[in-house]
């Protein structure tokens, strides 16, 4: 890798820090090909990105952010897995590390903030964006539904007294 592609890797990786809401730093070793692109493909998915780099690279491309922190982290195999949606990366990234022991947690960052293993847990815990999303839908239509079930309360209302006027009238 010449000089101008390291210059390249490195913005780029500055760009990752930059704008993702959540970064996960992981370690990968043992991982297979296959493992690792079903890992890339589960992160697709949900709208993140995995991405593999040279330490030293991710540590140049980190000076100078507010996540400065995880460059501690930054040690043997490590693969970044990040995304736009705040808790996406985290939640993939979790969900892989149960099914598989050899992909290992280590940290993360998320709007400005380094996260410890069980920081990056907390965040894969709440609900995406489109969760939010639509259980704000779910509120806001809640009222409405409501409303039109008292307005329609009162005509089945009076239609079942009207009936059971009836039955009196016929008995009698």
């Amino acid at each position: 890798m010449d000089r101008a592609q390291k210059e390249k890797v490195v913005e780029e990786l500055g760009q990752i820090f930059e704008s993702s809401g959540v970064v996960v730093v992981s370690h990968y070793e043992g991982l297979t090909v296959a493992e690792m692109q079903d890992l890339r493909a589960q992160m697709r998915e949900a709208g993140g990105s995995v991405r593999v780099a040279k330490n030293r690279l991710a540590k140049i491309a980190l000076q100078g952010t507010d996540v400065e922190g995880i460059a501690d982290l930054l040690t043997g195999m490590t693969v970044l897995s990040y995304s736009e949606d705040p808790v996406a990366a985290a939640k993939v990234s979790e969900a892989y590390a149960k099914e598989n022991d050899k992909f290992v947690i280590l940290g993360g960052a998320m709007d400005g903030n380094v996260l410890d293993p069980a920081g990056v847990k907390t965040v894969a815990s709440m609900p995406s964006r489109e969760e939010l999303i639509a259980s704000i839908v779910g509120c806001i239509g809640a009222p409405a539904s409501n409303i039109a079930g008292a307005i329609g309360a009162p005509a089945s209302n009076i239609a079942s007294i009207l009936s059971s006027i009836e039955e009196k009238a016929e008995a009698a």
